[in-house]
């Protein structure tokens, strides 16, 4: 009740007109952050903090803030629409958003993507006015054991992005692992697959990469053949069809809460949300093989999951003053600027401000869905701008998003040869989503690995000790046996199948 009370006294702060005003100018220039390739919300909200110098800051922070989920929804627009992730976090959606575009449906999965994230962004935030601090406090449990148990447990998952053929998608697993492996090692320091070069020393850029793989790859494809070219005649509707609303909401709801509960884990960023939201929608779905096809699930659920972390993301910083992703750590130092220092004294030294953003943070998806359903036809009408004009405008964005990244050649050098291995593997069939998730998940997996063993006195015995890594670890074997049996049972099948003919 007195959550609630205090969120009123919020509403009283975040409504006037000024913090409105900033609001909406945070979540518009969120949108245009996302929409543009290279830029995304960490790299948007450090670029503008210089301008909330001299403001208020309850007005400065939701306005970054702002920036922050509104890049987030920003970046599925490029992605359904031309197959070019605008954040990180979007590069999931291409799979099946671009596929849907294709099929004369991008009004659809631009209005499932608003109200997704509409959903997602108000419970998280909901979550955050009542449970945050218990939600933080059992965070505090996850170190490196239970951390290596996720992204282990999401590695066992990635079949589910293998596509049609084990021995590709496994060649497309491999392929990212090494990947991940090129730079500094993280522990030790020694440099790997760097052959000299310094600008490897930090490892691949994930931004650059998911750019070259799904988007040049795309135009190159295009090229190849523009007659097989398809698009749109006119955007047809903004809502799923009446059977697939309950497929619908329910990945609306699973992908809320895999949002919550990675968003309040550090280092647990949106794009790991948003891949574990996918490999579980088709995990779990009667017909699989419709994911990397057009399944609107395969939109619905990651693009849900990666706003719910959008907000859940907050709890720990508020309550701890930890941030759990880069963004988060950008917001954090805009904290410290503005003289407030996140943890549990900020709700009683600072309770207006603490409410104040909280409620402003509820006005803020609305306002997203409310410019966004009814836009939805107009972001569509990209689709239907002739080929020849859309891919040299997007090849354009791309290039230019990429090199405003660091100001270097070597990053557009780095994509383009990015877009030319994605060609060919998309020419061999290999899953590139497959490559992608590994990327994202490898190096992760094998930092916590290395940081868990650098603590444990019983080496590999560490992850079953921990009672919640234990847990996990449980799960990941089950789900390992359960991928064994179904195989062989698939191969036994078919044996049958041949002996009778």
């Amino acid at each position: 009740m007195d959550s609630l009370l205090l969120l009123m006294h919020g509403f009283e702060t975040a409504l006037s007109w000024s913090n409105l005003l900033y609001c909406l100018i945070g979540v518009l220039l969120g949108m245009v952050i996302g929409i543009l390739p290279g830029l995304g919300p960490v790299s948007g909200t450090a670029l503008l903090i210089p301008i909330t110098f001299g403001m208020e800051p309850v007005s400065a922070i939701i306005m970054l803030s702002g920036i922050f989920y509104g890049a987030m929804y920003g970046g599925t627009i490029t992605s359904v629409l031309m197959n070019v992730p605008g954040e990180a976090a979007s590069v999931i959606t291409c799979i099946d958003g671009y596929e849907m575009t294709k099929q004369g449906r991008a009004g659809v999965a631009l209005g499932v993507s608003a109200m997704g994230s509409f959903i997602g962004g108000i419970v998280a935030v909901t979550a955050l006015t009542f449970v945050g601090p218990a939600l933080s406090k059992f965070a505090l449990k996850f170190g490196p054991p239970e951390f290596f148990a996720i992204m282990l447990l999401g590695m066992l998952m990635i079949v589910a992005l293998m596509g049609k053929s084990l021995v590709r998608g496994l060649i497309a697993a491999v392929l990212g692992l090494l990947l991940a492996m090129v730079g500094q090692d993280a522990t030790s320091g020694v440099l790997r697959f760097t052959f000299g070069s310094t600008e490897l020393m930090d490892g691949l850029d994930f931004t650059v990469m998911a750019m070259g793989l799904f988007g040049i790859s795309e135009i190159l494809l295009n090229a190849e053949n523009p007659a097989k070219v398809t698009r749109p005649e006119k955007v047809k509707g903004l809502l799923p069809k009446r059977g697939e609303w309950g497929a619908t909401l329910k990945a609306v709801g699973r992908g809320t809460g895999i949002g919550m509960i990675l968003g309040v884990i550090p280092g647990a960023n949106s794009i790991i949300a948003s891949t574990f939201s996918y490999i579980l929608e088709k995990k779990i779905a009667k017909d699989p093989s419709r994911f990397g096809k057009g399944a609107i699930e395969g939109v619905a659920g990651p693009e849900t999951a990666n706003n719910a972390h959008s907000g859940a993301a907050l709890i720990p910083l508020f309550s701890l003053g930890l941030p759990s992703s880069p963004t988060m750590a950008v917001i954090l130092g805009a904290f410290i600027m503005h003289g407030l220092t996140p943890g549990p004294a900020l709700f009683t030294k600072d309770p207006d401000f603490v409410w104040g953003l909280i409620a402003s943070m509820f006005i803020g998806n609305v306002l997203l869905l409310i410019m966004n359903m009814p836009l939805v036809g107009m972001w569509a009408k990209i689709a239907m701008i002739p080929y020849k004009l859309l891919f040299p405008i997007i090849l354009m964005v791309i290039l230019v998003g990429t090199y405003s990244l660091n100001g270097s050649l070597w990053d557009v050098g780095m994509m383009l040869i990015f877009g030319v291995i994605g060609y060919i593997l998309k020419k061999l069939d290999i899953p590139v989503s497959a490559m992608i998730v590994t990327f994202i998940l490898g190096s992760q997996l094998e930092t916590s690995m290395l940081q868990s063993l650098s603590i444990s006195t019983d080496g590999f015995l560490i992850f079953f000790t921990q009672p919640i890594s234990a847990v996990i670890m449980g799960i990941a074997l089950i789900i390992f046996a359960a991928s064994i049996f179904s195989v062989v049972k698939n191969k036994r099948g078919n044996l049958a199948d041949d002996v009778e003919m």
